[in-house]
């Protein structure tokens, strides 16, 4: 997909439409306990499995049928802008938040109820992926952040008895795994392509630095988003990490054999090394992000957003408050072992007591969301192409960052 053009695009469809029709024009509609067919759209893995919980949902209020309909994630924005512009949004939609700035610019979603919704309930940076411009449109439905996975096996073999403190231990230990355990790599972080910046998080976020600050301003150049480039570049400099892997590269199959011994990856590795790769059970386990100025990881995951053309608004709404109340929230990840956003569903059973669920736990309370600007995807691809000419030696991480600099204030500033 053309990043680039796709925020543009989407506005000006859904203006032309909105020229012709009502759109963003409905009432509250239908009452809450009133006979209705509730229209619902999720993604993914998530759109798969919805539909289980909104039947037995249906069963509990006999009233209300829910419909869900799966969409790919491939075809989701496609379908959201079509949508958008015929006026025809399903009447509560799981928006990632990549796209929570675009589609609140368009008009097209219900501000959050806050007196239904308490921001006190989920991670802070759960919830701030539903705010655009003060204003919530979204509730967060599961989180996500990224954690280091290492080899505790090939720790031992390389004279290592706990994860990295800091980047310079996780530096340490990536060439201990080379020089000692005899690994190939020391580390796999992204090179190159497609949200290499996602690799970048840790690195800059935990150096006290942002792509673009609070008040909208391009910071991607500051003192410690410089130091993050030079950080990150060093690990490929030094022979530490690939420079290069084909396109849609796993690195838990070289995890496995030993080739790569540390990466960073979200919670749903947990679960493919389990199913996959069950001869590693006791030999592997996952650790914070190192320390710079903090541990700081991101923050993804999806927040749940109500149309505001739908006529079914009430129903909508008392949808949204079951799907991430704190028992539904603990059924959904025992489902799905999406990590709940609602911090009571943490309090008992395996997210409680798992060691490691408990560093997720851990690093989602100082994880950081990115900003939902309308042109963020397109502000990350440049960040993707400084991160690239760093990994691939072609410029210092100072130029790397005044380039990238340039090209996000171009954006911010539409």
């Amino acid at each position: 997909m053309h990043r680039t053009a796709r925020t543009v695009s989407a506005a000006l469809a859904i203006s032309l439409a909105c020229g012709l029709t009502a759109c963003g024009s409905g009432g509250e509609g239908v009452a809450a306990d009133a006979e209705q067919t509730l229209t619902v759209w999720a993604m993914g893995a998530e759109g798969e499995k919805l539909g289980a919980v909104a039947a037995e949902y249906t069963k509990a209020n006999p009233e209300i049928d829910v419909k869900v309909t799966p969409i790919g994630w491939d075809v989701a924005h496609q379908k959201l802008v079509s949508a958008a512009a015929a006026g025809t949004l399903p009447d509560v939609m799981q928006m990632g938040s990549t796209y929570m700035g675009e589609f609140a610019e368009l008009g097209v979603l219900e501000p959050v109820d806050t007196k239904t919704f308490d921001k006190k309930d989920f991670f802070p940076a759960g919830w701030e992926q539903g705010v655009v411009d003060g204003e919530v449109y979204g509730v967060p439905w599961y989180v996500d952040t990224r954690v280091l996975y290492y080899r505790t096996d090939l720790a031992q073999k390389a004279g290592v008895g706990k994860p990295p403190a800091t980047f310079a231990e996780l530096e340490s230990m990536a060439s201990a795994y080379q020089d000692k355990a005899k690994t190939k790599w020391g580390i796999y972080l992204q090179p190159r392509g497609l949200d290499t910046v996602q690799s970048f998080y840790p690195f800059l976020y935990s150096a006290g630095g942002e792509i673009v600050d609070e008040n909208g301003k391009a910071v991607v150049n500051s003192p410690a988003a410089v130091g993050a480039f030079e950080q990150y570049g060093a690990f490929f400099d030094k022979g530490l990490s690939t420079k290069s892997v084909q396109p849609g590269y796993d690195p838990l199959k070289d995890f496995n054999t030993g080739n790569v011994p540390m990466f960073f990856s979200g919670p749903w590795i947990r679960t493919l090394i389990d199913e996959q790769y069950p001869d590693l059970k006791g030999k592997w386990a996952v650790a914070n992000v190192p320390t710079g100025k903090s541990s700081t990881s991101m923050a993804g995951g999806s927040s749940l957003v109500i149309s505001k053309d739908s006529e079914h608004k009430a129903a909508a709404k008392e949808f949204v408050a079951h799907l991430t109340s704190a028992q539904a929230q603990a059924d959904w990840y025992r489902r799905t072992h999406d990590l709940p956003a609602n911090l009571a569903a943490w309090s008992s059973g395996e997210l409680a007591e798992d060691p490691g669920m408990k560093v997720f736990f851990q690093q989602m309370k100082t994880a950081k969301s990115t900003p939902t600007l309308p042109t963020w995807s397109e502000i990350s691809a440049s960040v993707d192409t400084a991160l690239e000419s760093v990994t691939q030696g072609k410029a210092s991480g100072q130029e790397a960052a005044g380039k990238a600099q340039s090209g996000v204030e171009d954006l911010v500033s539409r």
